[in-house]
């Protein structure tokens, strides 16, 4: 019994030293992020849904860091470019068409009487959103559907819709005249006004 209790005292004694070793290597050699590619991820709309040719937002806001174009996420939009322009110092560009165009944001929707429950929508989307077992129904949980589209395809009984998201008095934003974003382009909208 005495060795059964020495053999308690060790294992806790190792278990205290290499817990403070550990504990003094994750200070010592913490691996710091890049401040920029942390905001300019905040700027993206987080998503991640892989259109910008990257798997996610972060990567695509390192891709941005090391000078890529800004002009690659769909979901983001014109809105999205500009803020990324004014963070960079650069000029705001159109939206790349190549990978996709801006549209009104949608939200997953599951036909839950036709889903079979085979699960391959859950395993697409890449921000958990939808709630489910196989062979059980199939849900989406509203507030943390990013709208990618990426459970569509996979669905092999097509029974999952896009749907526009309903615009409440919490969801509702004043949308800027679409000359004031061109004229904020201009070389002479950052200057004092020119007089003849």
């Amino acid at each position: 019994m005495q060795t059964l209790y020495f053999a308690i005292v060790i294992l806790a004694l190792l278990a205290i030293v290499f817990g403070a070793i550990l504990g003094f290597a994750a200070i010592r050699f913490k691996v710091h992020g890049d401040p920029i590619v942390d905001q300019i991820d905040s700027l993206l709309p987080q998503t991640q849904c892989g259109q910008c040719g990257h798997p996610g937002c972060k990567p695509y806001a390192q891709a941005i860091a090391n000078g890529e174009s800004i002009n690659r996420c769909p979901p983001g939009g014109e809105a999205t470019i500009k803020a990324l322009a004014d963070l960079l110092d650069v000029e705001a560009i159109p939206l790349d068409a190549e990978h996709g165009h801006e549209a009104v944001r949608t939200i997953a929707y599951i036909r839950e009487d036709e889903c079979i429950g085979c699960t391959k929508c859950i395993q697409a989307c890449p921000v958990d959103a939808i709630l489910g077992a196989a062979k059980q129904m199939h849900t989406v949980i509203v507030d943390e559907c990013t709208g990618c589209d990426l459970c569509v395809e996979p669905c092999p009984v097509d029974c999952i819709d896009m749907l526009p998201i309903e615009v409440t008095p919490g969801s509702w934003h004043w949308q800027p005249p679409k000359n004031l974003i061109a004229s904020s382009r201009s070389p002479h909208s950052h200057g004092a006004p020119e007089h003849a």
